[in-house]
């Protein structure tokens, strides 16, 4: 089987590539600006605002999976019209499509969310991932989307490297007390898409963490873990700042934790362990 990793330069893709060719896939991926350093994957340099080089990379590769691991933030042509283009390529050739998406897509008005409930974003960026949401499941029927949570893992997570920039007072800024989600290892995360990849399921599925978690809780368990002074990280109120998006989300994953060999774990589990 061969796997394409689309942004697999990027954090979670950098683990996406590694698990993947140490199970011995034949793996591909695309960079943006350099392409990683996992041994046996060949790179490809890739602007998913370039919809002929989508197509040519699709051509020379010949992917049976293809996963896209981009995060373009608010940028439209990157985020939400990427990934359909990517869509309704790898339908062409006929190559299995895993789409990853984000809890970004709801308002947070229903706090709890499965994956039956409707996109009702707050942001640019939401409304982005919603749209290539859309876009991606009515171009590619059988494709996945997977969405997430906070992803992670050790400093190359922008999460953890915040913790490390505030208690070394080397960032500005606070943890918000009020900020829920419900954050994912990396390891975790790639590892189930990959079972989903490998799969023959389709349609909307959750891959989070099992504990709701606030930003400042959250950071003060990554601050134990990594052996820095958690009394150091200032806390502040997300509904006092001028800030949009979503205050509290809490991806339910039950119904798809059920199908997998793969095991979701909580923040406070996989911290504690030290990974």
């Amino acid at each position: 089987m061969t796997i394409l990793i689309i942004g697999g330069s990027g954090f979670l893709g950098t683990e996406l590539v590694r698990q993947a060719a140490a199970a011995g896939r034949t793996t591909a991926a695309t960079f943006t600006t350099r392409p990683g350093s996992t041994p046996g994957v060949s790179w490809h340099a890739l602007d998913l605002r370039d919809f002929s080089r989508i197509e040519a990379i699709m051509t020379e590769v010949e992917p049976h999976v293809v996963v896209n691991a981009t995060s373009g933030g608010p940028d439209w042509t990157v985020t939400a019209e990427g990934p359909v283009r990517l869509a309704m390529t790898a339908a062409k050739h006929g190559s299995r499509l895993v789409h990853v998406s984000s809890d970004a897509v709801f308002s947070g008005l229903r706090v709890h969310y499965d994956e039956s409930c409707l996109p009702d974003p707050l942001t640019p960026y939401g409304a982005a991932k919603a749209a290539a949401e859309t876009g991606v499941r009515l171009v590619n029927p059988g494709a996945v989307v997977a969405r997430t949570s906070l992803i992670i893992g050790d400093r190359r997570s922008e999460h953890v490297r915040a913790v490390h920039d505030l208690a070394a007072g080397t960032r500005t800024g606070v943890l918000f007390t009020d900020d829920i989600r419900c954050p994912v290892h990396v390891a975790d995360l790639a590892a189930a898409l990959l079972e989903l990849a490998c799969g023959d399921r389709s349609g909307v599925h959750h891959l989070a963490g099992t504990d709701a978690l606030s930003r400042h809780e959250l950071a003060t368990l990554i601050a134990r873990r990594d052996g820095l002074d958690a009394s150091r990280l200032p806390t502040g109120l997300r509904a006092d700042s001028a800030l949009p998006g979503a205050l509290d989300v809490r991806l339910d994953s039950r119904a798809t934790q059920d199908r997998l060999r793969t095991a979701l774990r909580g923040a406070r589990q996989f911290l504690a362990a030290g990974t």
